[in-house]
């Protein structure tokens, strides 16, 4: 039933929470930016269209223009959960997307953020 309603949640609902919360950490707006572009290949641009038009989280992701190749690399725990065991693709995308924003919330490194394969 929750997994319903995040679903149906908008973009333009959670956009200016993950703002908030990282600028509250003393980070900015770009940086979050730059780790939702690593993820979605949405631009700046684009992003802010998928704000505009108030699209589901289903939506954004669905219509996202090119998600990283990498994104297997994205391991870890968000709500108590290991992101890389979340069985549904649309759930464990979402929870990709709010573990990079708290790794920026937290001030991790950029260059470890934006994983890259080793070798």
């Amino acid at each position: 039933m929750a997994d319903d309603r995040i679903r149906r949640m908008t973009f333009a609902t959670i956009y200016p929470l993950y703002v908030k919360k990282v600028e509250r950490k003393g980070h900015t707006t770009e940086e979050l930016d730059t780790v939702l572009t690593w993820l979605t290949g949405y631009d700046e641009a684009g992003i802010q269209d998928a704000v505009a038009d108030e699209r589901t989280l289903e939506e954004f992701f669905a219509q996202a223009p090119a998600m990283n190749p990498h994104t297997d690399l994205i391991t870890g725990v968000i709500c108590g959960v290991r992101v890389e065991e979340i069985e549904d693709p649309l759930m464990q995308q979402i929870r990709w997307m709010d573990k990079l924003v708290d790794e920026v919330a937290r001030g991790k490194r950029m260059t470890s953020i934006l994983r890259a394969p080793v070798g």
